[in-house]
């Protein structure tokens, strides 16, 4: 039996405080709300009772914020895409935000089992003055269970419309591209962590905040396989590889940290979730 599940949260402004309004359809919940930064600031879990999905599976995520408002998403597990018999397992996650508004997606990875077909699609909507962070972690196989990745695909897919796009699906089978020196180069861990404006980062700003990655860069024992960029005037990307998932999530968690104090002048609180 394939779910089809449906999740629709909205950051609302509520005498001065950030409240979340959500309603959802299928095994898909969002957690209390939690203020560990005060009232500005609302902090929400995500939670999929199945623990993971098949082929045939779909998770809809719609996500709004109201002008003034700050929220901050995360997940208590990873997200499992299991294997598939023909179709794909699909995650579509929708952001919308108005101006002034802020937004962190801070999911914990996305893991491909063999024989997984998984497409995992993030679009953001910006409005002038608005800012998100967020990043993307995924997995390809159990390296440590010896359960390598040997057949299945991921497509993996994140835009901003008329801004940015990188889309691209890797296949079990393309050695040239899992193993060779101009591809992922034996390594089965791809991430990025990527700041996004609804207007242009002013030039300053931009170049600090890639200096800041570029500095834990250096000294980070992926520094052979990351790099930070910025593609466009409102986008500014870190991309890394690794071999697991621990290293990857150390370096993205360690430049979100200093990109938070710098664009927002925020301390790096990290959610309650992540050290239970």
């Amino acid at each position: 039996m394939s779910w089809h599940a449906q999740l629709q949260l909205d950051y609302r402004l509520e005498a001065g405080k950030t409240v979340a309004r959500h309603s959802h359809n299928g095994p898909l919940r969002v957690l209390q709300s939690l203020y560990p930064e005060g009232d500005a600031i609302c902090h929400n879990v995500l939670v999929h009772p199945p623990g993971g999905l098949v082929g045939g599976d779909t998770l809809e995520l719609e996500i709004t914020a109201e002008s003034g408002t700050h929220g901050l998403i995360t997940t208590p597990g990873a997200t499992r895409f299991y294997r598939s018999a023909s179709e794909p397992a699909v995650q579509r996650t929708r952001i919308r935000l108005a101006g002034n508004s802020r937004l962190e997606w801070l999911p914990l990875e996305a893991i491909c089992y063999n024989q997984c077909i998984a497409e995992n699609l993030l679009t953001l909507q910006l409005a002038p003055d608005a800012e998100f962070m967020g990043w993307d972690v995924s997995a390809l196989g159990l390296p440590l269970a010896a359960q390598p990745f040997e057949a299945g695909s991921l497509l993996q897919h994140i835009e901003v419309p008329g801004v940015w796009l990188e889309r691209g699906r890797i296949q079990a089978h393309d050695q040239r591209l899992l193993d060779g020196p101009a591809g992922m180069a034996g390594q089965r861990c791809l991430a990025a962590l990527f700041f996004v404006a609804g207007s242009k980062i002013e030039r300053a700003r931009r170049e600090q905040a890639l200096e800041l990655a570029r500095n834990v860069i250096t000294e980070h024992p992926l520094r052979q396989f990351a790099g930070a960029t910025s593609p466009d005037g409102q986008v500014i990307v870190l991309r890394l590889l690794a071999p697991v998932v621990e290293p990857a999530m150390d370096l993205v968690r360690r430049v979100w940290a200093l990109w938070r104090a710098h664009f927002w002048g925020l301390s790096a609180q990290s959610p309650r979730i992540w050290s239970t």
